[in-house]
């Protein structure tokens, strides 16, 4: 049997609720091994929940239909409210497996497909009431004064630092496995990774391509790298990944 595996994560950090890129493949790799089954090629999706635009998934599913594979994601629960992914999976043609719902078939998912766009509906359609409701009262939304809120409860700029920091240290976390697995693969270079990175459609924290800089920062926070050693070696090798 063999695998085609599709792992997806919003930016913020899962792995306290159990639902990080490691959670997943973990359960993936337990699969595959059940069932003596060999992946072939792992793709990765980073994104928001609501994006539609899913160029990690339509390669996953390409893949798995030329060479005849299954599609395995570790948990099917937690798509059950993205519609579009739903659909996307349902219409492929590909066969496809939930590590956590071995038995789900394209009739479950078209129900699930069919649940989740009308839960996306009814929530939008409670907030803009209850927005509505607040402006007819006269309520004014937002905080007009948030920054001075901030320098009255002594943080500002310092918070705003620390919250990017935390936002960064927990991308990185989720990058993690993605690293271990190019570096498997002989991809160790830090412009090597960038350009792995980038082709497959993983953003920096801030939304942005890849840079060999930006790649170094990245291994410092997952400690492949130790910043000390790194700046008097700058051709220090950490981990199997080769720093140039």
């Amino acid at each position: 049997m063999k695998i085609v595996s599709y792992l997806r994560v919003s930016t913020r950090r899962q792995g306290s609720s159990g639902l990080g890129l490691e959670a997943q493949l973990a359960a993936i790799n337990e699969y595959a091994r059940q069932r003596s089954a060999s992946i072939i090629e792992t793709f990765t999706e980073i994104e928001s929940g609501k994006g539609t635009d899913r160029p990690q998934l339509q390669r996953a599913l390409h893949l798995a239909k030329v060479t005849g594979a299954t599609l395995v994601i570790a948990k099917l629960d937690r798509l059950s409210r993205n519609a579009a992914f739903l659909l996307t999976l349902r219409d492929s043609g590909v066969r496809f497996i939930a590590a956590d719902m071995p038995d789900a078939n394209d009739l479950t998912v078209g129900v699930m497909a069919l649940v989740a766009q009308q839960e996306r509906e009814a929530i939008s359609k409670r907030t803009r009431e209850a927005l509505a409701a607040a402006r007819s009262r006269g309520m004014r939304l937002g905080n007009p004064n948030g920054a001075s809120a901030l320098r009255r409860a002594g943080k500002g700029n310092a918070a705003s630092l620390q919250s990017i920091r935390t936002a960064a240290d927990a991308h990185a976390g989720d990058l993690r496995p993605v690293v271990r697995a190019l570096a498997a693969d002989g991809v160790t270079s830090l412009g090597a990774i960038a350009v792995a990175l980038n082709n497959r459609g993983i953003l920096t924290p801030r939304k942005r391509s890849w840079h060999k800089s930006s790649v170094r920062n990245l291994l410092l926070r997952i400690g492949y790298l130790d910043r000390e050693s790194m700046e008097t070696n700058p051709s220090t090798t950490c981990a199997g990944l080769a720093i140039d």
